[in-house]
């Protein structure tokens, strides 16, 4: 064995060369010591983060758009708090680390043969055993020798299967000799039945062929598995319009001239909708299928061909083994000329549209985007909230410049990840993500992080006074009438701007566009700190793309 290495030593490089550059977390003194000896000697740099939540969605908004990411923090006390951030990564296939800094075997076993309690501990396997349901992999290091291998099992079930891994690292392990890293660690490939693959292919290119309204819907999977390139060669191939999933939005960019739109059932715009409806077979490469994906409108499976999860479906048709890299790279490699092609839509011209007075949640949407503040150098976020209605219809240019998380859904996600976004962007890049004042209210203290590190994203903060998703949900037709919202979704009243000058950032309140647009202006100057826009709204207004539900 070659002794130079210990098991602290080793877990980092190993980090290192996943090309993690940040770690997100929280001071623990069964941490402190893998923390000091080989965090901050190496090239990650340490984000000292404020709560475990907001290190968990800070860390899955950098992996979105570094490929990894990863959290350290104290036992039990620590990381059962970043559980809800961790399962959200889980439910949405985003490669994290969770760094687990647990008691001794000395501590263990004294807790166990005398019933000694230390602090934060329960019964020594509770963190283990909770994190088991919601990573790819979840190991104990409690010998050293075992530990070089563990930790290349568990972080190469994360990169492979796109989630979480969770690492259990009792304190005296951290300085224990072990064996030196051997190779770079590599995804695992999914493994393809030939037979199946062609099958699946000759079933799909004969519906091509046949369709004479063909399309194609790009999913989050192609973003996930690293096919950006693969997919749009196919897509330059086929020549076919194009629609995303909400959770794929800007998986290329909007700019494209063969995208049509983000289809999110009855949110979508009208010119989607009805390329969709119309069209009389779909290509689903890489599509998740979630309520929230489908907004009042079920997918007609008997023309869809949904090709995802190692499988390939449409209609009664089903075929297993037929991993989504391999279906695109044998689909490229066939002859597809002769395609019927229908007219790519356009969206009717906007209106020019005079902006003055008091700001409707639509009438912000429209503000932004005519104003053309969302450039071709900025990411987008956001939270899920009303503003799911809004962004679903903004054009984000910047390829991958798009993050929210619509399957999982926890509000209060994208204050903190925009910390993440922010350490994860390009120089010339910007962040601005859009929260609602219920999420917000759940994570403020990301702006803490934010202003200690410098970064600059601008948060919008859309202050209706209420939960209004969660109303909406439930029961829309209140937005419409006369009738009260639920007292459970009634919020207190927060002074939302002020809260810069707690965190030591610049903060602003837009009551009208003319203030918005000033405060605007004022955020994207300030680069050194995160911007707070406090977005005044009627408690019952609605993204116009939010009205067609009723009930």
């Amino acid at each position: 064995m070659d002794t130079q290495y210990t098991v602290g030593q080793y877990l980092t490089q190993r980090l290192e060369e996943l090309g993690l550059g940040h770690l997100f977390s929280i001071a623990g003194d069964y941490t402190i010591e893998w923390i000091n000896k080989h965090i901050e000697p190496s090239s990650i740099e340490l984000i000292e983060e404020v709560n475990e939540l907001n290190a968990g969605y800070a860390a899955d908004g950098y992996a979105r758009l570094k490929g990894i990411g990863a959290m350290c923090f104290t036992y039990s006390a620590g990381t059962l708090s970043a559980v809800n951030a961790v399962a959200a990564s889980y439910a949405e296939r985003i490669p994290v680390v969770v760094v687990n800094g647990a008691p001794s075997i000395q501590k263990r076993l004294t807790a166990q043969q005398t019933g000694f309690t230390y602090h934060h501990m329960i019964d020594g396997e509770t963190d283990l055993n909770i994190y088991k349901n919601i990573t790819a992999a979840a190991i104990k290091i409690d010998n050293p020798e075992l530990a070089p291998r563990l930790i290349d099992y568990a972080l190469t079930e994360c990169i492979s299967q796109k989630r979480p891994a969770y690492i259990e690292l009792l304190e005296d392990m951290v300085e224990q000799p072990c064996a030196a890293p051997q190779g770079k660690l590599t995804p695992l490939t999914p493994i393809p039945l030939q037979d199946n693959v062609d099958q699946a292919i000759d079933k799909v290119q004969q519906a091509l062929s046949q369709a004479e309204r063909p399309i194609v819907w790009l999913g989050a999977e192609v973003d996930r598995m690293g096919l950006h390139e693969e997919a749009n060669a196919l897509i330059r191939k086929l020549n076919l319009p194009y629609v995303t999933e909400l959770i794929s939005k800007a998986v290329f960019s909007e700019n494209d001239p063969l995208f049509t739109g983000v289809f999110d059932g009855q949110a979508s715009s009208e010119v989607t909708q009805k390329l969709v409806n119309e069209s009389d077979f779909i290509l689903g490469l890489g599509v998740w299928l979630s309520d929230i994906n489908s907004l009042g409108q079920a997918v007609n499976y008997d023309k869809t061909a949904l090709i995802s999860w190692d499988t390939v479906k449409l209609g009664t048709y089903f075929v297993p083994q037929v991993p989504l890299a391999n279906f695109i790279d044998e689909l490229n490699q066939k002859p597809l000329s002769n395609l019927s092609t229908c007219a790519i839509p356009s969206e009717a011209p906007n209106s020019s549209e005079q902006f003055s007075g008091d700001i409707s949640y639509q009438g912000f949407y429209d503000f932004i985007q005519s104003k053309e503040y969302i450039n071709d150098n900025v990411l987008i976020g956001s939270d899920a909230s009303l503003n799911f209605f809004g962004s679903l219809l903004l054009k984000v240019g910047t390829p991958r410049g798009f993050v929210a998380q619509p399957t999982y859904s926890s509000i209060g996600y994208i204050g903190p990840a925009a910390t993440g976004m922010s350490l994860a962007k390009q120089d010339h890049q910007r962040v601005f993500v859009f929260s609602g004042d219920g999420g917000f209210q759940m994570t403020p203290q990301c702006l803490s992080t934010q202003t200690r590190f410098k970064l600059n994203p601008i948060i919008f903060v859309m202050d209706n006074g209420v939960y209004g998703v969660e109303q909406w949900l439930y029961d829309a037709e209140i937005f419409s009438s006369d009738q009260p919202f639920f007292d459970s979704c009634i919020l207190h009243q927060w002074d939302y701007c002020k809260l810069a000058d707690v965190f030591g950032c610049k903060g602003w309140k837009a009551n009208t566009y003319e203030e918005l647009n000033e405060a605007i202006l004022g955020a994207l100057e300030n680069l050194d700190s995160p911007s707070l826009i406090q977005v005044r709204v009627p408690p019952k207004s609605l993204p116009n793309n939010a009205k067609w539900k009723k009930k």
